[in-house]
């Protein structure tokens, strides 16, 4: 190495990295901007860069916002307004949607030469096999020296690799590999040459990035760097012939075109965001002329997710009785790695904005000895028979032979799924009738310092940690009077035969179900020492009170409690919320059907087939639709119906003095949402290149992503079927994330302050943000950069979806 090698690559490699979004596997899919990478410029270069590197569109189409106008979503005034901002002199808007059309016909798309077309089928090739998370039944050898090493060592048996004879003489430093390769081209080239190489594939590199930010366990058998997949890259360019300063697509030349888009986006969002706000400012005011409350006790509290299909069923629930239901972020602040009673391995638990402070596990305890022997016994024969089933069908000498005496009996058995999904689950679950885990487990909340884990991590929670997790549930949420029964209600959805379901489980779980959340933050908050330390910090849980846990199953609507500490003295109280979960289940599953355009006659039959038919492309709608992220108390939005698009965090500004739960609020979850709607959003302007295209071409790869056809990369994004009812008809709304918070504007400014990451976000466009400000007559603020605020003015009557009624949001234009 030269005395500058070393610390250039790195370097380079280093800066080169940024563009590469993180992308995580498909066993715990998690949404995520996929351009991440440039969340530091203004959202129009950052799209002009997408453009550029991935070829791919950053604003809807012509078509989009043509379907939009007709439906009334945009708004005249708010249109007009954006031209003239942007220096558009033209008005009519079928002329300008003509003038896009025909700028979409000269969208970039990044040129590939043969060579490099092999280098990225061999290179795919290789990383399959390394990477593979179990799938595979003979793994690549030599896979715990590291990417790199396990390709120097088993390369030279690939004949589809030119020149292979000269792999022999490869450097053992990765770092020495990509600077042999580059030496030819100056140094200060080298970061944008190797953006371009890790740009070419962004599913796998996205892939790669994540497991050595994360460093799970699959990270630490098969360890791989975006540096050693680039010395193999590198190459193999190198062996083939291909160019190593390749060209990539340039964007669009015509900035009037680029701002027509902006505008137009930017009109869409104005409507919707006004007639928002409008709602939530009279809310806000009417909130003053309310009675004061007379100090009595719901029937029950119910903390749900912040995920926008809670919203759906808190409206319904709060329709069947007297419950408060609130929203806090679905892994209810505990951040944990869980490990199931089942499980081989431990997952994340948490945000991927937060690192897991702890592992839990789920164990059993005495008294429940039947109910986990029945368990234990119905898993090993499924285990064995899966195991049998796996082995004849893969075994040379057994295969013809298995497929000869269980053909007939396998093929009435598929077409029983395909034609009775429903009847066919049921009859399943009933012949298993395995008790769940959660019947004889608990989780192992209390710390074990002497425990062994496998990782840094400990086992359990000190008490001091357990009593700062409920207060800050507590906090944030702003609860001051407590139930009979509290719940905590995680979430988690329900398909078959799908490789994106984990994007239909809980995003603040990292892709997965949030009932091991809300099953340890119940059984913290039902220790009696927990609660004699939240006493002696003013927070006064009733001796009656007892801590629920549950999951909301998004697919079916079905609620079910994990009720192990509710004694006879709380029965009836358990037996009458049972009752209204059902109640609030028909009436969400209806609403959701009808929204799917079925008939809402036999809903829960109808959802409880798209969950367990293995031919259904749509088992549900998850986070499509999402719009919005409202702040706030549930006063404030509960006599409205926000059709499903807003995520919604229970805030009471009168009990944060300090404005500590409102940074955490703003620092935390708004970050969250926004990755979430920025997924959603370039899916739906872009599903090939933001997304992963229609679910028919998809094939599954090493349990990490999926393929579009036979080979390739990983897709990167949510498939067509998530954010389109039909391939030509648009279901989710391409609109930036637009957040309300109801809090004094003062406190907004000085989180701001605080939180530089959060503010350039404000700054660079990536989401908008209005505060509602009770102590100023409840009117409105609009954020307008560098922590400055405008008067939020109606531009005009804003149109809505139907005449009349408390909607906010209009419904999708299909």
């Amino acid at each position: 190495m030269t005395e500058t090698g070393t610390d250039v690559v790195r370097t380079a490699v280093d800066r080169a990295a940024q563009s590469v979004a993180p992308v995580w596997p498909l066993h715990s899919f998690v949404t995520a901007n996929p351009l991440a990478g440039f969340e530091d410029r203004p959202f129009d270069e950052a799209v002009r860069a997408g453009s550029a590197l991935f070829g791919g569109r950053g604003y809807p189409s012509a078509e989009t916002f043509r379907r939009a106008w007709a439906a009334d979503l945009i708004a005249e005034g708010h249109l007009r307004e954006q031209l003239s901002a942007a220096g558009i002199e033209e008005r009519d808007p079928e002329t300008l949607l003509e003038r896009l059309s025909a700028a979409e016909a000269e969208t970039a798309t990044r040129p590939t030469d043969e060579a490099t077309a092999r280098v990225d089928r061999l290179l795919t090739k290789w990383l399959a096999v390394f990477l593979d998370e179990g799938k595979a039944d003979w793994p690549m050898p030599n896979r715990e020296d590291g990417f790199y090493a396990a390709f120097r060592a088993v390369v030279r048996y690939d004949r589809a690799i030119p020149d292979r004879a000269t792999l022999a003489d490869l450097p053992d430093d990765p770092e020495a590999a990509v600077e042999r390769v580059l030496a030819g081209h100056p140094a200060d080239c080298w970061p944008e040459i190797l953006e371009t190489h890790l740009t070419a594939l962004p599913g796998w590199t996205g892939l790669m990035k994540h497991r050595a930010e994360a460093g799970e366990v699959w990270q630490r058998a098969a360890p791989v760097t975006l540096t050693e997949y680039l010395a193999v890259r590198l190459t193999l360019v190198d062996l083939c012939g291909a160019p190593v300063d390749p060209e990539v697509g340039t964007a669009t030349d015509d900035d009037g075109e680029w701002a027509l888009a902006d505008a137009w986006l930017a009109a869409w969002e104005a409507t919707y965001r006004e007639e928002l706000v409008g709602a939530l400012t009279e809310a806000s005011a009417a909130l003053d002329g309310e009675a004061t409350a007379d100090g009595g006790r719901p029937d029950a509290q119910l903390a749900f997710c912040i995920d926008t299909r809670s919203e759906v069923f808190r409206r319904h629930l709060e329709a069947a009785g007297d419950y408060e239901t609130l929203g806090y972020a679905g892994f209810f602040g505990v951040p944990m790695r869980f490990r199931g009673y089942d499980d081989a391995v431990s997952a994340a638990a948490c945000p991927p904005i937060l690192d897991p402070g702890h592992n839990v596990e789920d164990r059993p305890v005495d008294g429940h000895e039947a109910e986990r022997a029945a368990h234990d016994r119905w898993t090993s024969l499924r285990s064995a028979a899966s195991g049998l089933f796996e082995t004849l069908k893969s075994n040379a000498a057994t295969a013809f032979s298995f497929v000869e005496s269980a053909g007939s009996g396998y093929g009435l058995a598929l077409a029983a799924r395909t034609l009775r999904p429903r009847e066919s689950a049921d009859a399943a679950e009933r012949a298993v009738g395995s008790p769940d885990t959660h019947e004889f487990c608990e989780p192992t909340v209390a710390h074990d310092p002497d425990a062994e884990t496998g990782d840094d991590l400990p086992l359990g929670m000190t008490h001091e940690e357990q009593v700062e997790y409920a207060a800050g549930a507590f906090d944030l949420m702003g609860v001051e009077t407590f139930a009979r029964l509290v719940c905590f209600v995680g979430h988690a959805g329900e398909t078959a035969n799908n490789p994106f379901e984990s994007s239909l489980d809980c995003g603040a779980c990292a892709g997965n179900p949030g009932g091991p959340n809300a099953r340890v933050l119940a059984a913290i908050c039902n220790d009696e020492s927990v609660r004699a330390s939240l006493a002696e910090r003013g927070i006064e849980v009733p001796d009656d009170t007892v801590f629920v846990a549950g999951q909301h199953n998004t697919t079916t609507d079905e609620v079910t409690l994990f009720d192990g500490p509710v004694s006879e003295s709380h029965a009836a109280d358990l037996a009458s919320l049972r009752e209204s979960l059902a109640t609030a289940r028909r009436g969400a599953a209806a609403e959701r059907v009808a929204d799917m355009g079925l008939d809402r006659e036999d809903a829960l039959a109808e959802t409880e087939r798209r969950a367990a038919d293995w031919a259904e492309t749509r088992p549900e709608w998850g986070l499509a639709g999402n719009a919005a992220f409202v702040v706030g108390p549930r006063e404030l939005t509960a006599d409205l119906d926000l059709d499903g698009r807003s995520f919604l965090h229970s805030y009471d500004w009168r009990t944060d003095d300090d404005g500590s739960a409102l940074e955490a609020i703003v620092g935390g979850p708004m970050v969250v949402t926004q990755w979430i709607n920025s997924q959603y959003y370039f899916a739906s302007v872009d599903p090939d290149v933001y997304g992963s295209g229609s679910k028919v071409t998809h094939n599954p790869v090493g349990n990490v992503g999926v393929y579009r056809g036979n080979g390739g990369d990983l897709a990167t994004g949510l498939p067509l079927q998530s954010v389109r009812a039909t391939d030509d008809d648009p279901y989710h709304q391409p609109l930036r994330l637009s957040v309300v918070i109801h809090t004094p504007v003062d406190r907004v400014t000085d989180v701001l302050a605080s939180q530089s990451n959060v503010a350039s976000l404000l700054d660079e466009g990536w989401l908008s943000l209005t505060v509602v400000d009770p102590t100023r007559e409840h009117r409105a603020f609009t954020y307008d950069g560098d922590l400055t605020w405008e008067p939020a003015v109606r531009v005009e009557a804003t149109p809505t979806a139907a005449d009349g009624g408390n909607e906010v949001g209009v419904e999708s234009d299909d």
